[in-house]
């Protein structure tokens, strides 16, 4: 029986931040994996997991830019640090998500390592791209956002069994709001490509992996939630929308400068990456699992739009998670459909 959305009191809020929900708890002894660990939200999760004292690795597509990204977060003393330096209690690996191949090489190398995995915090993501597709012919953001993070998880489940207790976190997104997961068409073959579907498609997948690892792994101690952190500006992630479009949705001023409101869910970064913390850390948590969270707290459920479709600004506004991004059924089948298409000979029709 999955956990129902239920909120527990946690205590924290919307601007509460990564360090006030970490505060007091001690991961001395404790691996984590954060993938998109080198840019936006990722550095701020890592440097605080590093500074509660767990030992992070960082799988990136670019290792020297992300070393480059964490380097000053990491110094002692909150100094600069070249990039080239060694990071104290942090590894940076290659990977890339698109690439099946290089998800292998990782996780090869980390169960080499012999180490358990304590903390896995699937943060790396793509949002309203262009239409791309990869090597497979698979549509780039349900391909990087879910598919990857899936094999990933997969093939790092050995090492998250032999933890005696690990938490796998899915950074999801408000943008689920927009599209359910098309099970007929995910890689828009037969359908018009539109970013947003695309990104919201790939976000509930996000929140529907958690569910369905969750219901899969608890008799191994492994843990799933997925999250929204809120709408963060200062992060690479909307690289491909126009001025017009974040002043639309509200998160940046005439002036084009951010717009700071964690009521909104317009949030800093130490208030963004509040709820993946939460989730990869808080005893509040112990005995739960596949449940979406918000303002670091287990979310309601959100009733349908009003107006039938989503906008953009309705995130600054409406909270929780819509039904079909927590349907056990559509967990399971998008379960299914994923090992079919993280299998080599696999491609869309």
């Amino acid at each position: 029986m999955r956990t129902p959305q239920q909120p527990v009191d946690s205590g924290f809020g919307a601007a509460s931040t990564a360090e006030d929900v970490i505060e007091g708890i001690d991961l001395t002894g404790r691996t984590a994996v954060v993938t998109g660990g080198g840019s936006g939200l990722g550095v701020e999760t890592v440097r605080v997991l590093r500074g509660a004292g767990a030992r992070v690795v960082v799988p990136a597509r670019d290792p020297d830019r992300a070393r480059a990204a964490l380097a000053p977060v990491l110094a002692p003393g909150g100094g600069r640090a070249a990039a080239a330096e060694p990071l104290d209690g942090v590894e940076v690996a290659p990977m890339d998500l698109l690439d099946p191949a290089s998800v292998d090489a990782f996780a090869d190398a980390f169960l080499a390592s012999g180490r358990p995995l304590h903390i896995l915090v699937n943060s790396a993501g793509i949002m309203a791209t262009p239409l791309v597709r990869d090597a497979r012919g698979y549509e780039s953001q349900f391909a990087t956002n879910h598919l990857g993070h899936f094999q990933l998880t997969g093939r790092l489940r050995p090492a998250l069994a032999a933890a005696g207790g690990a938490r796998v976190v899915s950074v999801s997104s408000w943008g689920h709001h927009y599209s359910p997961v098309v099970f007929d068409d995910p890689h828009f073959l037969h359908r018009d490509y539109d970013p947003w579907a695309g990104y919201g498609q790939s976000k509930t997948a996000n929140i529907l992996f958690a569910a369905a690892l969750d219901e899969r792994g608890r008799d191994d101690g492994i843990r799933a939630f997925s999250l929204h952190p809120g709408s963060i500006q200062d992060t690479n992630l909307g690289r491909h929308l126009t001025r017009d479009q974040l002043r639309a949705a509200g998160v940046i001023d005439e002036n084009g400068d951010a717009v700071l409101d964690p009521a909104r869910n317009l949030k800093t970064l130490q208030q963004g990456a509040a709820t993946s913390v939460w989730c990869a850390t808080s005893p509040r948590l112990a005995g739960l699992g596949g449940v979406y969270c918000e303002n670091a707290e287990v979310a309601i459920v959100t009733p349908e739009a009003p107006s039938g479709a989503w906008e953009l600004g309705d995130s600054t506004s409406v909270p929780g998670v819509m039904p079909y991004a927590i349907d056990p059924g559509l967990a399971d089948r998008l379960w299914t459909l994923s090992e079919e298409l993280t299998d080599r000979g696999r491609v869309p029709r």
